[in-house]
């Protein structure tokens, strides 16, 4: 029963910090550094981030579908009524170039071995992100989804490459290179979470060889994955309305505390 707890309360870490911009990966390493958890923490991450990616799948069904449909339909039909969901398409694929190029780059040659167990990294890195989200706490912008331009998803996609690191927000940084690019509030947070769905897929393909599981865990990794999900839908639809109402200087403020007791005290 206690392992049993320990994965849902991993699963809720994940699926409460994975869509806000404080760093699900940090939270895991700081937790994994104050709590002596012998459970495979490389593991529970990939299969809560299952979790995550489930729930917003499910948050963002209605937004995909349009999206899919509209794609293919432009192709066969060349109606500009469906042009804008086509060019939307392209615009992630796009987006998610800069990430997933220096991804690959960063598995190939391994290069954060050295730093991925440095808490003290963690800990510099969400003070990097308070320090962000400080910077664009009153921007508003003004392009909605039909204005955004490949200069913007390029722009929004090396923002993204700064998720690769340890202790920075994925969420935070499009959403900040968004605001940078001018793009209103929620077309930044909804363009963030569609760059999110094939980013993520594409790094549990990557780790998906990292995968350790045991049999007799199976009951704990399916709790932790319908934790992680359940948690990540309320959270994102929570964090959608903060976004909205112009209030990241909350987090960006959670970040630079955290981070400091981070660097001073683990």
């Amino acid at each position: 029963m206690l392992d049993l707890f320990k994965y849902i309360f991993l699963g809720f870490i994940q699926g409460f910090t994975e869509t806000i911009p404080v760093s699900s990966s940090g939270h895991l390493m700081i937790f994994k550094t104050l709590m002596d958890v012998k459970v495979d923490f490389d593991t529970i991450a990939i299969l809560t981030n299952f979790g995550s990616l489930i729930a917003i799948l499910i948050l963002f069904r209605k937004d995909i579908k349009q999206l899919i449909i509209g794609f293919f339909k432009y192709l066969n039909t060349k109606n500009k009524k469906y042009k804008n969901e086509y060019r939307y398409c392209w615009l992630i694929v796009f987006g998610c170039i800069p990430a997933g190029l220096a991804g690959l780059v960063v598995s190939k040659l391994n290069l954060f071995s050295k730093i991925e167990d440095n808490i003290k990294i963690v800990g510099v890195s969400l003070i990097i992100t308070a320090i962000l989200l400080y910077l664009i706490r009153n921007f508003k912008g003004k392009k909605l989804d039909k204005d955004i331009n490949l200069k913007d998803a390029i722009t929004i996609g090396i923002f993204q490459i700064l998720g690769l690191f340890p202790g920075i927000s994925r969420s935070g940084s499009t959403i900040v290179g968004g605001m940078f690019s001018n793009l209103k509030r929620d077309t930044a947070f909804k363009y963030s979470f569609m760059l999110y769905i094939p980013m993520s897929i594409a790094a549990m393909a990557l780790e998906i060889s990292e995968l350790n599981l045991k049999s007799s865990l199976f009951l704990n990794y399916v709790v932790a994955i319908i934790v992680a999900a359940i948690v990540t839908f309320l959270v994102t639809k929570w964090f959608r309305k903060i976004v909205n109402e112009g209030k990241l200087i909350y987090f960006s403020i959670y970040c630079f505390i955290v981070g400091i007791l981070v660097v001073c005290f683990l």
